[in-house]
């Protein structure tokens, strides 16, 4: 291994600049590239896109879909001093800023730039990794874990910088004694050697216009991927004639339904039971919002508080002020597959 390529300072860049050097270089001659966040989306493990919809907007096919949360990713990298302030503060680490961009030295489409380095008391480098999250997420990095696609960027960091040491700075709330989250990472080759293993295959299937599939992809994920990169379906489109493969797939969906179906008249009935022992209990409860009966063995509580919701009448708005109606009315899109047999 090398030093890194330093391709550029990044400070005082502009987004749309950085954007531009990230993915073809500060000169604009390589054709893909692949950086830290980049890597859990190809290996297939990233919570919010698949390798397709990043195949895709790499190729220039799709746009960049816009981010569904951009206050909290700006949070994020508002925290990011924070967090880098209690690692060293934690770790009695020298953290340093480092605004540059990096490019591997065997590896020419991997560029990195990173949150801050560090220096340790004995003089080793390291790359440090300043995260957050909400309280929710915080399990995901108990007891000194760290999330795949989280592990996967900074191994991909290691790599380019050629340094031995990394950590993360996670934080999620105003404790530092229970809100914060320091784990480390030593660099492993033979990870290392199949993290770039896979990044060469990517590489190729873009210069050779081969996209990836779905396969091993969270179902949810995919399919919301797969409504982005396509969009509404389009009625003056011919019927799809499926090859004889898809067979099973077909016949357990329609299976599927009927369980389904079957299960919605079990829950119907369920639901209307309850609803005949709900009267009995409302009748003892009245106006009251909480009640209770201790048994030998149980102690049952009963909740019957009254909830109001407000919302538009839009029936009402849509008769009176028709204008208005229309000008603020809005739609949303779905698609919503079913499958159905019939004998021949």
């Amino acid at each position: 291994m090398a030093a890194p390529i330093l391709l550029c300072d990044t400070k005082g860049m502009s987004n749309e600049r950085w954007l531009q050097c990230r993915a073809h270089g500060p000169k604009g001659d390589i054709p893909y590239t692949v950086g830290g966040s980049d890597v859990a989306a190809i290996f297939g493990v990233s919570p919010w896109t698949t390798p397709l919809e990043h195949w895709m907007v790499k190729k220039g096919r799709i746009k960049n879909p816009p981010k569904p949360n951009p206050d909290q990713l700006q949070m994020g990298h508002l925290l990011e001093p924070i967090a880098a302030y209690w690692y060293e503060k934690k770790t009695g680490h020298t953290v340093i800023d480092d605004t540059n961009m990096y490019q591997h030295a065997d590896f020419p489409f991997a560029l990195a730039d990173f949150d801050r380095r560090f220096i340790r008391a004995d003089g080793e480098p390291g790359i440090l990794e300043c995260k957050s999250c909400s309280y929710h997420k915080a399990s995901s990095w108990a007891d000194g874990q760290i999330p795949l696609y989280y592990e996967l960027q900074l191994r991909f960091y290691l790599a380019v910088a050629d340094v031995n040491h990394g950590a993360f700075s996670a934080v999620w709330g105003n404790n530092p004694e229970t809100d914060l989250a320091l784990p480390t990472l030593e660099r492993d080759k033979a990870k290392e050697d199949m993290i770039f293993e896979r990044l060469e295959q990517w590489i190729w299937s873009l210069e050779h216009d081969v996209p990836p599939t779905m396969e091993g992809i969270a179902p949810k994920l995919a399919l919301d991927s797969l409504a982005k990169i396509y969009g509404a379906s389009q009625p003056a489109l011919p019927t799809i004639e499926f090859p004889m493969k898809y067979e099973k797939y077909l016949r357990r969906m329609v299976a599927l339904q009927g369980e389904i179906g079957e299960h919605e008249e079990e829950i119907k009935r369920l639901l209307k039971e309850v609803e005949a022992h709900s009267v009995r209990i409302a009748e003892v409860m009245k106006a009251h919002e909480h009640g209770v009966l201790e048994t030998t063995t149980d102690k049952f509580l009963i909740d019957f508080v009254t909830k109001t919701s407000t919302r538009t009448d839009t029936t009402g708005l849509k008769k009176k002020y028709p204008l208005i109606y229309d000008e603020f009315r809005s739609s949303s899109t779905s698609r919503k597959m079913k499958v159905s047999v019939q004998p021949l």
